[in-house]
């Protein structure tokens, strides 16, 4: 697909090579052994549209004055057929490109022949890329850090899916472990409780104390319309018919509750399947294989600090500073003979490499987890699987939910947690969807009541209202018998506002593709914040129904495309698109 400031960018480098070779071979300038000319887009439009600092950056080869170069360039450049209709010097050397209505022109033809596909490039094709988030664990309602690692995750994998990439959405449900044993005994103690009464059984200092366990058990209880309970079997039985049945209540929830935040699953992936196959077993065999465990007070542990030294070492890490870091070693099998939960997370993501090939795994983690990445990594490095270079973890910070200026607090703990399902009571998806897809290593503050706002100051009615306004223009010329033009002079187009509207349609592809690129998901957010302020600014200046029909056909061809990126983008965050508000 198109990316025509990508194409203008590689022309001006291009006419910059091509005027120092003719130099070069005129005896203008001496020859040497340059072989590109870096060009930048100027952060103020009146240093031009695209910049070379050719000159600059071959002055010393050229043992020549940057202006002086500049010069030779410029008297041996030829503009004919490309994007430009001007060059000229600035400043200590700089070579600045001036774009002309052809390219202007192309911009719009792209955005109109391309649609929906605008923007969407090749440049991952080939690639199978797996993105895990949320993956909550499955003991209680998904709060609020769940909502943003949620929004995160789709839009990363949305935006990979629009660079050519094989993507796949995945959910790492903890089934198994020390959470699910604790999860259990929960339920169990509640039970208890309320077969003898709350003070002859005492609830287990690490149980979760929502209200959600109170009604599992209130639940479980009902369903045993035998009244078996306790006696009909052993304590560990019981324990295991709570955790199934505490399970079988709440990944139901979990899974409506993210279908209506937008998001769906390719893959829901157990752990305890790891356990039930042997995988992590397995792992843990060919880790003791290729020399990196030992055993020790009965338990197997991994040499997590060798490994990590060792690589530190091959990263040029010196050695005195890899001495003043705290590595420790991590236990893969305790004494009592059950597996640790990173040795199932070694042998989960040797499963998404090794077993189902995957060419890189990106994870969407909560800050708290850092401490976790290098040792992965690590884990899957000396199992041969290059976790170094093919596992990615984006870390997000916390969220602060606020409410009329005052923090709203938040803890799974004591059963006062906002979880997803209570935000979205509050708040419409959409703008929960916008508002959490923020840059992710930045901590952020959730205002309730902005996010509910009908004017300006809330981000996605911004957007969404400059989408709606576009729609109502056309709706309404099309009953005055002016509808979207399929063709249109879009040279008529010379105003500042036309030609900056067109340039921020033209910013779409490099955008996909940089939050591709950065994992970063909220250059959309921006992008459409900037698009409509220039829709808005475009609209204030310069009019549609009383212009000659030339005019107004060209600016109504361009509101329309303005439409279709607005759309587009929206969709990619799964944001509708309204056409009235």
């Amino acid at each position: 697909m198109r990316n025509l400031i990508q194409d203008a960018r590689d022309q001006a480098a291009s006419l910059a090579m091509a005027a120092y070779r003719a130099a070069a071979a005129d005896g203008t300038l001496p020859q040497a052994d340059i072989h590109a000319a870096p060009v930048e887009i100027p952060r103020d439009a009146s240093n031009g549209d695209f910049t070379t600092t050719f000159a600059l950056a071959a002055g010393k080869a050229l043992r020549q004055p940057p202006r002086t170069i500049a010069q030779a360039l410029l008297d041996h450049m030829d503009l004919s057929g490309s994007y430009f209709a001007s060059a000229e010097i600035a400043g200590p050397g700089f070579l600045n490109f001036r774009l002309n209505d052809s390219w202007y022109g192309a911009v719009c033809a792209a955005v109109e022949a391309e649609g929906g596909d605008y923007g969407t490039s090749e440049d991952l094709k080939g690639q199978k890329i797996m993105v895990e988030f949320v993956s909550a664990n499955p003991t209680g309602p998904m709060h609020m850090g769940n909502a943003r690692g949620g929004v995160l995750g789709d839009t990363l994998a949305a935006c990979l899916a629009a660079c050519g990439a094989e993507v796949s959405r995945e959910f790492y449900v903890n089934d198994a472990g020390h959470q699910i044993d604790k999860f259990a005994r929960s339920i169990y103690a509640r039970c208890m409780q309320a077969k003898l009464g709350e003070d002859r059984y005492a609830f287990p200092e690490d149980g979760y104390q929502g209200d959600d366990i109170r009604e599992l058990a209130r639940g479980f209880l009902a369903r045993d319309e035998n009244g078996a309970f306790p006696e009909g079997k052993d304590e560990a039985g019981w324990m295991s018919a709570m955790a199934e049945y505490g399970l079988s209540v709440n990944l139901p929830k979990m899974k409506a509750d993210l279908r209506r935040y937008k998001i769906d699953y390719d893959t829901w992936f157990y752990e305890s399947t790891l356990h039930d196959s042997g995988a992590v077993a397995e792992t843990a065999e060919l880790l003791t294989a290729r020399g990196w465990t030992y055993e020790k007070d009965g338990a197997l542990w991994l040499k997590t600090a060798d490994i990590l030294r060792e690589n530190l070492r091959r990263a040029g890490k010196k050695e005195k500073d890899i001495e003043k870091l705290d590595l420790k070693d991590d236990v893969l099998r305790r004494a009592n003979g059950f597996y640790t939960y990173f040795a199932a997370d070694i042998a989960y993501h040797r499963n998404k490499f090794e077993t189902r090939g995957f060419d890189r795994v990106i994870n969407i983690w909560g800050a708290d987890h850092h401490g976790h990445v290098a040792r992965l990594k690590g884990a899957l490095d000396a199992l041969g699987l290059d976790g170094s270079g093919k596992l990615d973890i984006v870390l997000m910070q916390l969220v602060k939910l606020l409410r009329d200026g005052e923090l709203v607090k938040m803890s799974k703990r004591t059963g006062k947690a906002i979880s997803l399902s209570d935000l979205l009571d509050e708040v419409p998806v959409d703008a929960a969807r916008w508002f959490f897809n923020a840059k992710p290593d930045t901590q952020m503050d959730f205002d309730l009541g902005l996010a509910v706002r009908q004017d300006s100051e809330n981000p996605i009615y911004y957007v969404e209202y400059a989408h709606a306004r576009i729609c109502s223009l056309i709706e309404k010329l099309a009953q005055e018998g002016q509808a979207v033009p399929p063709a249109a002079d879009m040279a008529l187009l010379d105003t500042e506002a036309e030609k900056a509207l067109i340039k921020q349609l033209a910013a779409w592809p490099d955008t996909v593709r940089s939050a591709a690129r950065a994992y970063d998901p909220s250059h959309v957010n921006r992008y459409l914040m900037e698009l409509a302020g220039c829709f808005h600014r475009f609209y204030t200046a310069c009019h549609i129904r009383q212009e000659a029909p030339e005019l107004a056909a060209a600016r109504l061809k361009l509101a329309d495309s303005v439409r279709s990126v607005l759309k587009t983008g929206l969709k990619l965050i799964g944001v509708d698109a309204p056409e009235h508000m």
